[in-house]
């Protein structure tokens, strides 16, 4: 299954729809890190895959139950941006449209699941000792003025 995944990833032949779910419970926010490349290793939003069919919301409140046994309902929008690398020879090796959204924790305990090699609830003290994601670390310090 897992070379199956990777082969839908790489080169693809157009950009894929992706999600993000800004969460917080308390004082701390909801992150990942991520076991798969892109960003393997690196500290992230949650999120997956848009399917065929699904809203951005349904996305994403499905995705983050899958990465992290977190329950939530998804709200407006706060960010949109792309993710894209390319390999030695120029070639599109992935090309990820993102779009997070902010959310509301509803329940569930916390486990690292799915493409998740850890799933935490990051205060902001903590926050500055990981490597985190550049994207992820910018929209939490511009748009929820955490962790600056």
């Amino acid at each position: 299954m897992e070379d199956h995944h990777s082969t839908i990833r790489k080169y693809p032949d157009a950009p894929r729809p992706a999600v993000g779910a800004v969460v917080f419970k308390g004082d701390a926010v909801l992150l990942v890190q991520r076991a798969n490349p892109p960003s393997r290793g690196m500290w992230s939003i949650p999120g997956g895959r848009v399917r065929l069919g699904e809203t951005l919301q349904a996305a994403a409140e499905r995705e983050i139950l899958e990465e992290t046994g977190v329950v939530i309902r998804a709200n407006a929008p706060v960010l949109a941006f792309d993710v894209i690398q390319k390999d030695d020879r120029g070639g599109v090796k992935y090309h990820y449209v993102i779009v997070d959204l902010a959310a509301d924790y509803v329940s569930g305990e916390l486990r690292a699941g799915d493409d998740a090699a850890d799933a935490r609830w990051i205060t902001a003290a903590e926050l500055v000792g990981l490597t985190v994601n550049p994207a992820t670390r910018r929209l939490l310090a511009e748009q929820f003025k955490f962790g600056k």
